[in-house]
């Protein structure tokens, strides 16, 4: 009944040239993310095929690939309150100015949990003549998938999944930054920081925290560019990591520092979309602890002023301005599609007060790095892992990764396929859009 619906409203909607307008209808749902149920890594190549052309100026794309016509819908996973929300709300914002694409031709559906919510969400938009749509986190994609099939003349992008590219489907699509150049530099931060309280003799340990949300490869991911970054300056560094089990949880990311910080841990992360964390370690820098924060998604500076030093941060407006182009232009868009900070996707907000000097000639230089190609975050030489016990990935005498899949074929959540070490580089986000770096490096340890 409800197709049939769908293709009834679809009709009449076409026969009326009804538009999707403007509404901020919020779907009032229950929490998101507390799905632990990580759907198999079964993409295929294609994003090395990705038009990377992310051209932000405004004036020039707005005489290039205006189309009023066009309605856009975006499903989020939670609103204005969460950091990562708000960076794509900004994102969508951004790309449709630059494109010259009216606001009020944009659908937002907040608060959208990550189950039949989120289908009916999409089905809703679809109805409404969104000719594309968009969701924001990772569990939406199968529901985006269930109203691609239903849906086929609207195109639906996950902008986090890995489904897109097995599902058959032309018209859903996977796009995601590379997260982890972003938290490598911010890792630099850290370890200058490190290093001073090391020189200083404040600390003798350098022992780093963690708040992560789940662990899934987009947090294991992050969280070890983010220890590479501070080991590139304090090479004997190590790090715990505190999962919350929720993506956006301001009273657990706020715990999971504090718990951090009570066994000894002086520089404290996160892959969590709150302010809980950072406002945590202000807190207890006031109260007399060492204790400094990295932030994620948003500048934390006004909840944390003395104890924020940066925050890694997506540029999603890239991602999106340069899917829209694609699809205002009648052109295909790459089912993975995936860039970083050579297009303008990836930066880290304004350094604290507190880094360490000489922070700032250290970020440029990663950066520079980053850009010509000499720097290579996932570098093998750089780490080492246990033996694996699963067949995933391989490592000489000393430790170091020779060999490693970054796929999942069967959905048993062991990757078995798609080789991703390249020149002695584990090649992220080139087999799919979204992160498959799940390699557990020494040095790190994950806590119940």
């Amino acid at each position: 009944m409800k197709k049939l619906l769908a293709l009834l409203l679809a009709l009449v909607l076409v026969l009326s040239m009804a538009a999707c307008a403007g509404d901020t209808t919020t779907d009032t749902g229950t929490d998101a993310d507390t799905s632990t149920d990580t759907p198999a890594d079964t993409s295929t190549d294609t994003t090395e095929d990705a038009d990377t052309d992310t051209d932000t100026d405004a004036d020039a794309d707005a005489d290039t690939a205006v189309n009023t016509d066009v309605k856009i819908g975006v499903i989020l996973v939670h609103d204005e309150n969460s950091g990562y929300d708000m960076a794509h709300i900004e994102g969508i914002t951004n790309a449709c100015a630059a494109l010259g694409i009216d606001m009020a031709n944009v659908t937002f559906k907040y608060n959208v949990p990550e189950d039949e919510k989120c289908y009916d969400a999409a089905a809703d938009l679809a109805d409404a003549g969104c000719n594309i749509i968009f969701s924001d986190s990772y569990g939406h994609q199968t529901y985006m998938g269930q109203a691609a099939s239903e849906f086929p003349d609207t195109v639906f992008v996950a902008c986090t999944g890995d489904l897109a590219a097995t599902s058959g489907l032309s018209n859903l699509k996977n796009i995601f930054p590379y997260t982890y150049e972003s938290r490598y530099v911010s890792g630099v931060v850290a370890g200058m920081k490190l290093k001073e309280l090391l020189d200083a003799g404040t600390i003798t340990d350098p022992y780093v925290g963690y708040v992560g949300a789940y662990p899934y490869a987009e947090v294991v991911s992050g969280y070890t560019a983010f220890l590479l970054g501070i080991q590139s300056i304090v090479p004997e560094a190590h790090m715990d990591v505190q999962y919350t089990n929720s993506w956006y949880d301001p009273v657990k990311e706020s715990e999971a520092a504090s718990a951090l910080m009570g066994r000894g841990c002086v520089i404290i992360g996160q892959h969590a979309d709150s302010t809980g964390a950072p406002s945590a370690v202000q807190a207890a820098l006031e109260s007399g602890t060492v204790a400094y924060s990295v932030g994620y998604n948003i500048d934390m500076l006004s909840v944390a002023p003395d104890a924020a030093l940066t925050s890694s941060q997506n540029v999603w407006s890239v991602l999106y301005q340069a899917t829209l182009q694609k699809f205002l232009a009648g052109e295909e868009i790459p089912t993975d599609y995936a860039c970083g900070y050579a297009e303008g996707a990836q930066t880290i907000s304004a350094l604290g007060s507190s880094c360490a000097e000489g922070t700032q000639e250290a970020v440029d230089a990663a950066w520079a790095g980053l850009a010509d190609g000499t720097l290579h975050v996932f570098d093998t030489s750089k780490f080492t892992c246990q033996p694996a016990t699963d067949g995933s990935y391989t490592v000489d005498e000393n430790g170091h990764v020779t060999q490693a899949f970054g796929l999942d074929s069967n959905s048993d959540f062991v990757n078995d396929y798609g080789e991703a070490i390249v020149d002695g580089y584990f090649e992220e986000s080139v087999l799919r859009s979204a992160p498959y770096f799940s390699l557990r490096i020494d040095g790190i340890t994950e806590l119940n």
